[in-house]
Order: structure tokens, then sequence, then C-alpha cells
């Protein structure tokens, strides 16, 4: 029998295949990925791969494991769709065992545990808040600009100490770290780093998908009388600082200035929506 964790990566597109490249990498997990439309083309030749963490790499698939083993964890990469059928939950639901797996929600938007916890009440959910700039360019080939960076922490359990929550949160850790390629740090307070993030994906990304500029344009537009950074990505960052508040989370004075630092220029990084945009466009 294996040592290795046994994983699942649901969703295998830029963030997900860069996780389940830092999984496999560290030597103590064994992951198998759930593609959708490029499957075929991944089984055959595999990813290319062009990673500011792990460099070039070509023709790189994660482990295809046929186990009896249940498994350790269920990673969900995909976008948080909980409108669509059928729904999450539902997907992973043949792959879940009662009390065992550990499910990983590597996705944004807040309370997206609720359902889990309904469907899985013997299970721990773990949130994922990632930070990496990582995308399918094309089908198969998948670009990563920015360092990994990875903020784990547990969902409140109804029926599941703290302590439990915990030492579950910091295994995924060590899991996930073991490749030394990444940053992935223990942060408790899962919905305080949730609205953080929120900062970011309710401003840029609808700003970015509506414009077509990407984050560095963004910023180079101030110099013209555009003014798009200002006019529209600063006042809904401000806006949601302002509703987090009200939820009762009060988050740093510098978060705005932190979020547009956080894409340099010269990178030109481009959202998640607005690349999801472009793909609808192709």
């Amino acid at each position: 029998m294996s040592g290795k964790s046994r994983v699942l990566l649901v969703g295998c597109g830029g963030v997900g295949t860069v996780a389940a490249l830092n999984l496999e990498r560290g030597g103590r997990a064994e992951v198998s990925g759930v593609l959708r439309s490029n499957y075929n083309l991944v089984k055959e030749t595999g990813y290319t791969i062009h990673s500011c963490d792990h460099g070039e790499l070509k023709g790189w698939r994660p482990t295809e494991e046929s186990s009896d083993r249940p498994f350790d964890y269920i990673v969900c990469c995909t976008k948080n769709i909980p409108d669509t059928s059928p729904t999450l939950p539902e997907i992973i639901s043949p792959a879940v065992s009662a009390g065992h797996t550990t499910i990983v929600l590597m996705q944004n938007g807040l309370h997206i545990e609720r359902p889990f916890i309904e469907r899985f009440p013997e299970n721990i959910i773990l949130s994922g808040v990632s930070r990496v700039d990582a995308h399918e360019v094309s089908k198969g080939v998948i670009e990563q600009k920015q360092r990994d960076l990875l903020h784990i922490g547990a969902f409140q359990h109804p029926s599941l100490s703290r302590d439990t929550l915990e030492k579950k949160a910091k295994q995924f850790i060590a899991i996930y770290s073991a490749s030394g390629k990444t940053t992935c740090l223990y942060k408790p307070e899962v919905e305080y780093e949730r609205w953080t993030k929120l900062v970011y994906n309710a401003s840029f990304n609808p700003v970015c998908a509506l414009t077509g500029l990407n984050t560095g344009e963004l910023q180079l537009n101030e110099n013209t009388n555009t003014h798009t950074l200002a006019g529209l990505v600063i006042p809904a960052m401000k806006e949601v600082v302002e509703i987090a508040r009200a939820a009762g989370h009060i988050l740093p004075e510098d978060i705005v200035d932190d979020a547009i630092r956080s894409n340099p220029v010269e990178q030109m990084i481009t959202p998640s929506m607005q690349v999801d945009v472009q793909k609808v466009g192709s």
C-alpha cells in the first residue's frame, strides 16, 4: 500500500493543475485529476506548463491511479457556480467516503461550504484561498506568472472540534508544501480571508472582463484621460471593504493599495474572468 495521500482533484484548469503539480512534486500525494474539455488532449500528450515555480514542463500528467483505497482528499478547483446542475456536491458524491475524505474548496466566494456540510455532515471541509496567477491559455497549456500562495483553514463544523479541524488543515498544508515550490499558510479566520480575496475578485475581474484591458493596461490607463483604475476599480474595492465591515470583518487600511501592487504593471496579469471572456470570443 502506498504511504502517499490519495487525492482527487476536480477542475484541472490553471489553478487546479498548479495545485496537482505541487501535490505530486512534494512526494506525499498521488493525484487523480478530473478534466472536462481538455481531457482527450491531456490524456494523449499531457500538459505543457510554463511556470515561474516549476519551470518549463512538457507532457506532464497527474498520476492515473487505480486503487480501491478511499480518497483522503478531494480538492475542488472549479469555478464556484452553485446554481447549475449537477452541483459540485452531487459530482463528487460517489468519491466521498463518509467520515474519512477531507474536502478542500479551493474556490472563491462566501459561505460556499454550506451545501457540502449539508451533503457530507461527517466530513471535514477545508477552505483554500489561492493567490496564484495561473491560467489554461489554450487546451492543455498552463501559464503561471506569479508564485503560488495558498491560504488554508477549516470551515466551522457543527459536530467537529476546532482542534480536529485545525489538525486536518495543517496536515494538508504539510502535504501541499512538501515540494518546497509554494507558500502554503494556515489561516484559521476563513471568512475574513475570503473577504480579502473578494476585494480583488469583485473589482479587477469584472472591470478587466468588460473593458478587455488586463491589470497592467488598466494601471497604464491612469496616465491617460481614461482613469479606469480610479474611476471603476478602486471604488469597487472600497465598496467591498465597506460591505465586509458591515458583515463584521475589518479589513486592513492598505488592502486596496496592496491589491493593486499585487498586480505589477509589467506582468500584465489577465484575471480569470477576462480569460473566460476571451475563450468565448475565440
